[in-house]
């Protein structure tokens, strides 16, 4: 079971030291995509999933507004790292984050954040896989 530690850690190494991670475990793509990939979902969970995620029970509101303040700690940090041009794109990850951004764009608002958060799962697995 993954923690907000575990992924505030696994995006701090990726952020300070992205281009001496020990292994490239996804076949193709560089550390530096897999950071560029994650600081675009964290942008996109913070600005679009989180904001359009709300439910009549207050309970499941405080739970998704705990994990929308996590994210936001890390997208800070993979943020200072993009400005500091160590975390750069690569167009194999800009084209899979335009491909998020259009299936998302294709549902309305609030079905789409539900989606979005419902896959939260996926998006953890693979950051617990690549990192």
């Amino acid at each position: 079971m993954w923690s907000w530690d575990t992924w505030a850690t696994a995006s701090a190494i990726c952020c300070v030291d992205s281009m001496r991670l020990a292994e490239d475990r996804s076949p193709g793509r560089s550390s530096s995509d897999r950071c560029c990939i994650t600081h675009h979902l964290f942008d996109f969970y913070v600005d679009k999933v989180f904001k359009h995620c709300k439910t009549e029970d207050s309970y499941v509101n405080r739970k998704i507004s705990s994990i929308a303040n996590s994210f936001l700690s890390v997208k800070r940090k993979l943020e200072q790292c993009h400005e500091e041009n160590k975390c750069l794109c690569g167009e194999e990850s800009t084209e899979k984050f335009k491909q998020i951004l259009a299936n998302y764009e294709g549902l309305n608002v609030t079905s789409a954040a539900i989606k979005s958060l419902g896959e939260l799962d996926i998006l953890l697995d693979w950051m617990e896989k690549s990192h």
